[in-house]
């Protein structure tokens, strides 16, 4: 097993990086970028490609700060989570490659439509609009199942009973579909709900069914807003403007939409803005969810390759920087004309004093290797499918609306979603720790993930094997109201900063502020940009 902290060493180099020495090379350079993540390296792409010479020292062994993959007996593990939605906030399909030239060849590898929450031993099936839109049959998830069946009432029953104690019940979904989303008044939505209710076994099964058709209104209202009229609305914390409900019973916003809500933002407690909230749920109900193919390391590796060779040097750490130069630990000093800071926020606050340093949320990400080729035939069968299963509150130990019986926030097979995650016969299971339970040691974590993880993919986890625990204290930075997505990237002419910190905690929101800040330099400059692109807020 591997376990690793964010603030550990990165250990073997990967392509992308030229590491140095203290007899390294001293040309001059326009332009130098501090930090080689995604963030740096995507605006050391912006400007080279303006005809900027341009320098990008990172201080690890390899490119990729956070967003890095490391090959364990045959597995591709990230060290994050990563997750990306397929649809930015503008309401367009986010595509890297409309983006940065560089990244036309990434491979986003989707997930299921919408996710499956699982909450007092049921699972409900949240989906997004358009997700069984042609479908002839209805994907059926029973907790105890390894996986699913086809079969039921078929797509067009878009709010059914919820699975119950692994009874061939069917599962409890939500989406709609039509072109401009689904309308209250249409004969399809009292069909729908007329046969989520004729079908419901008791009462019980009725008040959910009910409970799912009103969230699916919820839903569709909402993907219909544009990300202007999101921008509008008052800013409270995420807890907060949940719990006015917005026509939602609290049990369905207790059990459903807070523990999704608390997985896409890895927030658990909701602290971040209502409108920052509001638009990465859009995102999600709109686009869906996916991960880069291969791991998170192709992102970084794909804009290495891209940018002229000996343009980043790795094993370099800055310490200090200025208008026209970079200081580093063991390098000596490297001219330029400006400084573009593109580490992380605590490391640039460092390097630029007066700089604000977020807080922080903390995440351990666990890779399991479920069915190795040593292991009998007799062992309980690997969980299938690419879901993207969220943890709700349990109906035992639970201590306050919300809150989780077990440290696991939200879980997915990832080498379902992403083949090339694992060798052929092999099966990897990603799942995230969010908050403090997220502080302890792996060993504690891995015992009691491997009872929830258990009643998530119905089948017995004591032969799996973790693999790694990657812990990192700041996984993600907060961004609690009121918070500015689109923070100043320009320090002063000569000195820039980008990265997460200034937009969003999100890939969309590293790669929005690293374009941002190559315009403001290449504006100092005097050279010529591209035409603006369409607005984003990153969610």
């Amino acid at each position: 097993m591997r376990i690793s902290s964010a603030r550990a060493g990165t250990g073997q180099s990967e392509p992308g990086g030229e590491e140095v020495d203290a007899a390294g090379a001293r040309e001059a350079a326009d332009v130098v970028v501090v930090g080689a993540g995604p963030a740096g390296l995507a605006a050391a792409h912006r400007l080279t490609g303006a005809g900027l010479r341009v320098l990008v020292l990172e201080s690890a062994s390899s490119v990729g700060g956070r967003m890095r993959t490391e090959r364990v007996d045959g597995y591709r593990l990230d060290r994050c989570q990563g997750l990306w939605t397929a649809e930015g906030a503008a309401g367009l399909p986010f595509r890297p490659g409309a983006l940065l030239p560089a990244l036309e060849a990434l491979d986003l590898r989707p997930f299921e439509p919408g996710a499956l929450v699982h909450t007092d031993g049921r699972g409900y099936r949240v989906l997004p609009r358009g997700a069984v839109r042609g479908d002839r049959q209805a994907t059926r998830y029973r907790i105890g199942a390894t996986g699913p069946d086809r079969g039921g009432t078929g797509a067009r029953a878009e709010a059914e009973r919820p699975v119950r104690d692994g009874r061939h019940s069917r599962t409890g979904r939500t989406g709609w579909s039509g072109r401009n989303g689904w309308s209250g008044r249409s004969t399809r939505g009292a069909l729908t709900t007329a046969r989520a209710l004729t079908g419901a076994r008791s009462r019980a099964d009725m008040s959910d069914a009910l409970d799912l058709v009103r969230l699916r209104h919820a839903l569709a209202r909402f993907a219909a807003q544009s990300p202007e009229a999101l921008l509008a609305r008052p800013e409270l914390p995420a807890v907060r403007a949940l719990s006015a409900g917005r026509g939602l019973p609290a049990r369905t916003v207790d059990t459903l939409v807070r523990p999704l809500l608390g997985a896409l933002l890895c927030d658990p407690e909701l602290s971040t803005s209502s409108r920052i909230a509001d638009l990465a749920l859009r995102g999600f109900v709109r686009g869906g969810l996916c991960v880069p193919a291969g791991g998170q390391s192709a992102v970084p590796e794909l804009l290495a390759a891209a940018l002229p060779a000996g343009t980043v040097r790795t094993g370099v750490r800055a310490t200090w920087v200025s208008t026209h130069a970079v200081g580093t630990e063991r390098h000596g000093t490297f001219p330029c004309a400006a400084v573009l800071v593109a580490t992380g926020a605590r490391t640039a606050a460092t390097l630029l004093p007066g700089l604000r340093t977020p807080g922080f949320h903390p995440a351990t990400v666990l890779h399991h290797a479920v069915g190795r080729p040593e292991r009998s035939a007799a062992d309980e069968p690997a969980p299938v499918g690419a879901a993207f299963s969220v943890c709700g509150p349990g109906a035992a130990g639970r201590r306050a609306a919300g809150a989780q019986t077990g440290p696991v926030s939200h879980t997915w097979v990832a080498s379902a979603v992403d083949p090339s995650r694992a060798e052929p016969g092999r099966t990897l299971v990603t799942s995230v720790v969010l908050g403090e339970q997220a502080a302890e040691s792996p060993a504690l974590l891995d015992k009691a993930a491997r009872l929830q993880l258990a009643e998530v993919y119905g089948t017995s986890t004591d032969g799996w094997e973790l693999l790694a625990a990657y812990h990192d204290p700041e996984a993600v930075p907060a961004m609690p109201p009121p918070h500015d997505p689109r923070r100043p990237v320009r320090v002063l002419a000569g000195l820039y900063v980008c990265g997460d910190h200034r937009e969003t905690g999100t890939p969309d929101g590293a790669l929005s502020s690293a374009e941002r800040a190559a315009r403001e330099i290449l504006r100092d400059f005097g050279l010529p940009t591209a035409p603006d692109a369409p607005e984003r807020t990153a969610a």
